[in-house]
């Protein structure tokens, strides 16, 4: 899938000057067709998941910082913006938090999980699970900081609404991850289409750097608990202007 400089720009929450930047700088990457610049749906994924963005504006910015207007905190009556805003939320609620998944391995907690998931999917869990290990086989789905978000690059939900599957496993677990700390948290992304599954991603990555949500997230919290964070840290995104 081809994104334009605007997707790119919505989905990671800045602004088109910021992602013109980026391209003059080679932060990004990206092609380019007839004069415009055009970016691949894998190559940005594989961006956000290397931690490109970080937590603040002399390492590249955060997209997802700040505090809302009034007015665009109203803005989830049904405008895009609004619809996005507690994208993360909707997705963890139709989801689920799972507490104590076994496993000593990263193959054995995604098999473990998927045989618990799969039937509210409608779908075989050994599928599943393959599709999602052929994702990491090709590269590691873990951020730094303990977190992991397993997916796959071509699967999406065959419904109108995205899902998200917290997992804590047993004991933090080898996955690969660029900083090399094992994975104590799992965040397992099922899009419903495309620019949906990049937003989630980031989104995920930015909520998951930052240190109060690495803190709850070694406690190892409820399905409630979580949902009200993610609430109140949606409820305060604004989008980054960084010109």
């Amino acid at each position: 899938m081809d994104l334009k400089i605007k997707d790119v720009a919505d989905l990671l929450n800045v602004s088109e000057t910021t992602i013109r930047r980026w391209l003059v700088d080679g932060k990004i990457p990206a092609y380019r067709i007839n004069h415009q610049y055009r970016f691949s749906r894998i190559e940005i994924e594989d961006w956000v998941l290397k931690h490109k963005l970080g937590k603040s504006q002399d390492d590249y910015t955060s997209p997802f910082n700040g505090q809302a207007s009034k007015a665009e905190k109203g803005a989830e009556n049904g405008t895009k913006g609004g619809i996005k805003q507690y994208g993360l939320y909707r997705a963890i609620h139709k989801g689920n938090v799972l507490t104590n998944v076994a496993g000593s391995t990263k193959e054995e907690v995604i098999k473990n999980t998927t045989r618990i998931i799969a039937k509210d999917f409608n779908l075989d869990a050994d599928v599943l699970s393959e599709l999602l290990l052929d994702r990491e086989n090709l590269q590691p789905t873990a951020l730094n900081n303990g977190i992991g978000i397993p997916h796959t690059r071509d699967f999406v939900m065959n419904a109108h609404h995205d899902v998200v599957v917290i997992v804590f496993p047993k004991k933090p677990i080898a996955y690969g991850a660029l900083d090399g700390l094992p994975v104590h948290t799992l965040f397992f992304l099922f899009a419903c289409e495309d620019k949906r599954h990049l937003h989630l991603l980031a989104k995920i990555a930015h909520l998951s750097n930052q240190d109060k949500t690495l803190e709850l997230l070694q406690s190892k919290p409820d399905k409630e608990t979580v949902l009200d964070y993610v609430k109140n840290w949606e409820s305060s995104i604004l989008k980054v202007q960084t010109e």
